[in-house]
C-alpha cells in the first residue's frame, strides 16, 4: 500500500504540473500490478532529465555514455537512466530487467526472448498469437494497458522495424473510455520530454513489460525464457529428455509437443498453441500435486 500511495502522490504531482490534463476529464488508471521500488526509482531518475537538450551535431551525454556521442538517442536515454538506478541503489537492472542496446529491433527482440513483450495486435512474427495470462482470448489492440516502467516501441514506417522507444510514466482514461499513454522519452525530437499517445496508435508496435503478463504460441525456431519453461514442463512429465531443455525450440521439442498432443486428443502439429499450453499446465500441476518430492511436511509439534 505504501508503494501505491507513493505512486499516487507522484502522479498527482505530475498532473499538477500539467494543468491541461488536470482540468480535463481524464482519470489516472491505477496500475494493475504492484509497482516495484526500482520502477519508482527509475521514473524519478528519468523525470530528473526532463528538459535536457542535445548539443551541436546532436551530441548527448547519453550517446557518449553508450559509445557514440552523436547517435540517435531514445534508447540511450532510457538505458542511461537504468544504469543510474543501478549505480545509486545497488541494483542490477541493466541486461536483466531492462536491455542495454542502441540498434534497431535489438531492444524489442531482447524483451521477446525474456518473455516480456506484448505485441499491440497480439501476433509476434516467428512465434504466433499471444494471450494475457489466465485469459482464453488472444490479445487484440487495446487488450493490454501498459504499466509504469514498461517500454513502448514505435515504428515510423510500415516495415515493423523499431524506430523509437519511450518509457511509460502512467496511463489515463477519459469519460468515453479512451486510454492515453503518458511517456518519458528522449530524442523528442531534440530533448527529453513528456509525450502522450493513444493506446490504439497505429505506430505503436508493442510493449516491453516489467511484469510477466502474457503467454505466447511457440514453434520451431523460437528461443528464450518461455521456451525454457515449456521444455521444463515437458521434461518433468517425461515427454522430453532433460538435456534437450535448452531454451531452443528444435526438433526434439516439436516432437515432444506432438507426442503430448497426440496422447491427449489434441490436433497434432508440434506447435505449442493456447490449447496445448493450457492442458500442459493442467497436467503439470496435477503431476506436481501427486509428487511426494514436492510435498511440504508440516510439523504440528
Amino acid at each position: 500500500m505504501k508503494k501505491l500511495a507513493a505512486l499516487t502522490l507522484t502522479l498527482c504531482l505530475c498532473l499538477s504540473a500539467c494543468p491541461a490534463l488536470a482540468l480535463s476529464s481524464r482519470t489516472v488508471i491505477e496500475p494493475a500490478f504492484p509497482v516495484p521500488d526500482y520502477v519508482t526509482n527509475l521514473l524519478d531518475v528519468a523525470r530528473g532529465e526532463l528538459g535536457y537538450t542535445e548539443g551541436e551535431r546532436g551530441y548527448t551525454k547519453y550517446g557518449e555514455w553508450k559509445g557514440d556521442p552523436y547517435a540517435q538517442w531514445c534508447a540511450e536515454y532510457l538505458c542511461w537512466c537504468v544504469d543510474q538506478v543501478d549505480q545509486r541503489f545497488g541494483t542490477q537492472l541493466l541486461r536483466n530487467v531492462y536491455p542495454l542496446y542502441s540498434g534497431t529491433n535489438t531492444g524489442r527482440d531482447w524483451y521477446i526472448r525474456q518473455g516480456r513483450y506484448v505485441c499491440r495486435w497480439g501476433n509476434v512474427d516467428g512465434w504466433g498469437y499471444q494471450w494475457l495470462k489466465g485469459e482464453s482470448e488472444f490479445i487484440t489492440t487495446g487488450s493490454y494497458v501498459p504499466q509504469p516502467g514498461d517500454w513502448v516501441f514505435f515504428t515510423w514506417d510500415d516495415d515493423r522495424d523499431t524506430d523509437h522507444v519511450a518509457m511509460v510514466e502512467y496511463c489515463t482514461q477519459d469519460q468515453d473510455g479512451k486510454v492515453t499513454i503518458h511517456v518519458l522519452e528522449g530524442n523528442a525530437p531534440s530533448a527529453v520530454q513528456r509525450q502522450t499517445y493513444d493506446l490504439t496508435y497505429s505506430r505503436i508496435l508493442g510493449f516491453g513489460t516489467v511484469h510477466d503478463v502474457m503467454d505466447i504460441t511457440m514453434r520451431s525456431g523460437c528461443s528464450g525464457v518461455k521456451v525454457q519453461l515449456l521444455q521444463d514442463k515437458l521434461a518433468y512429465l517425461g515427454y522430453l529428455p532433460s538435456d534437450k531443455a535448452d531454451g531452443r525450440y528444435g526438433t526434439a521439442t516439436a516432437q515432444a509437443v506432438n507426442d503430448f498432443q497426440k496422447l491427449h486428443g489434441l490436433k497434432t502439429h508440434g506447435i505449442a498453441n493456447i490449447a496445448t499450453q493450457y492442458l500442459l499446465d493442467e497436467k503439470y500441476q496435477e503431476a506436481l500435486d501427486n509428487d511426494p518430492a514436492t510435498w511440504t511436511v508440516i510439523d504440528d509439534e
